[in-house]
């Protein structure tokens, strides 16, 4: 079955659209999960959130050509939250250390001068991201999305942890440049 139809099933309020979205999105679904929480049960969980939140928000949303990107983005914010609500320590320190390797390249939220539009940020590094080649948009993404840990996407990609890390360092002063090429201040 096809997005638009399960949308379409979404939006009559047939409940058959919840079976058919986690036939097809089930498992990526709980490997991002997993991949934030660290937790086989904890992620089921978190998949199964995604699936009432997408229920409550379909309708007035309509992610008939995106649906998979709509349902990750609230499994991510699901298990996000999990990992705060329940203080699992390994998974604070894990996101600790991205948001440290992050914040020099983003704007500062409580800087009334860097407030933006979340729309206008999301547009910025989208660019960015585009630009990149392809294998290097993917370890930006696999680290700063999926949250892989660097030993992970080594493995991924057949590559050293070396190459990871450097391959990342200069992906975020690239993207720091590209912020402040587009009048971010950072």
């Amino acid at each position: 079955m096809d997005d638009r139809e399960i949308v379409a099933r979404y939006l009559a309020r047939d409940e058959s659209a919840i079976r058919e979205t986690a036939g097809k999105y089930g498992h990526r679904l709980r490997a991002l999960a997993q991949g934030i929480v660290r937790d086989a049960g904890t992620a089921e969980e978190c998949e199964n959130d995604t699936y009432l939140e997408a229920w409550n928000r379909i309708p007035p949303h309509r992610p008939e050509s995106y649906l998979y990107p709509f349902l990750a983005r609230i499994t991510r914010h699901l298990s996000l939250n999990c990992c705060r609500d329940r203080e699992r320590l390994k998974c604070s320190a894990h996101l600790c250390e991205l948001s440290a390797e992050m914040e020099q390249c983003l704007p500062a939220p409580d800087d009334a001068a860097c407030r933006l539009e979340e729309n206008e940020l999301r547009e910025a590094i989208n660019g960015f991201l585009a630009k990149l080649p392809e294998e290097q948009r993917n370890l930006f993404l696999r680290r700063y999305w999926y949250l892989d840990s660097i030993a992970d996407i080594a493995r991924r990609f057949a590559c050293s942890e070396s190459k990871v890390k450097t391959t990342l360092l200069r992906c975020r002063k690239r993207l720091r440049e590209h912020l402040e090429e587009g009048g971010y201040i950072l």
